[in-house]
Order: C-alpha cells, then structure tokens, then sequence
C-alpha cells in the first residue's frame, strides 16, 4: 500500500534552516502530485507547498513564499522541503501528501490528497 514516512523536522532557532523529506513507497512516484501541509496545535491543517508530479510546477502559501523551497527527486521517490528564514510561527507539525494526478497539475486543498504521512515535528525557538 501506499506510504509516504517524513524525516527532517526538529527543533531550530528563528532565522535557522531545515529540510524535510518524504519518503514514498507502495506507489509510482511520478504519477502523484505532492504537497506539504502543516498544523500548529489549536489549529486547522494549513498549505503550506505543492507540486506537480515533475516538479516543474510548484506553488506556495503566501505565508511561505521566498523563504521554502519543495522539490521532488523521482528517482529517489523522495520529496523535499527546504525552509529557510524559519520563523516562531512555522512551528507545527509538518505533513506530505500525495494524489495521483495528471501531468502539470498541483493541489492546494488537503481533502485533495487521499494519502498521507504521519507527520514531523517542526519547532523554532524564538
């Protein structure tokens, strides 16, 4: 079955980096569209970043433009996201997702997704 296991998250100072992984297996990489997704305690699940299954269309939460980065190495089955500048409120817990979808398109709503990770901790320390 399809699995999709994050590794990266931890806890940072503000202004610090870290990259997230996902990992995929149980599925074609390459036929999914990608996203991240976040959620601090008290609050809903929030975009965070998307993907089309090559990865050359990508699209971002205002909150988090310029400052994350999510990329996709199809060969690895593994998606990727580089943030940057992090900030007290990007602390949550952070989660990919994954829709099989047709070429060039992106996702930005999470009842989109039919799959998802169990998520990692994020924490940055003001």
């Amino acid at each position: 079955q399809v699995q999709l296991v994050e590794s990266g998250g931890g806890l940072v100072q503000a202004g610090g980096s870290l990259r997230l992984s996902c990992a995929a297996s149980g599925l074609t990489f390459s036929d999914y569209a990608m996203g991240w997704f976040r959620q601090a305690p008290g609050k809903e699940r929030e975009f965070v970043a998307a993907m089309s299954r090559t990865g050359i269309t990508t699209y971002y939460a205002d909150s988090v433009k310029g400052r994350f980065t999510i990329s996709r190495d199809n060969a690895k089955n593994t998606m990727y996201l580089q943030m940057n500048s992090l900030k007290p409120e990007d602390t949550a817990v952070y989660y990919c997702a994954a829709k099989m979808s047709p070429l060039g398109s992106y996702y930005y709503t999470a009842i989109s997704y039919p799959y998802w990770g169990q998520g990692t901790q994020v924490t940055v320390s003001s």
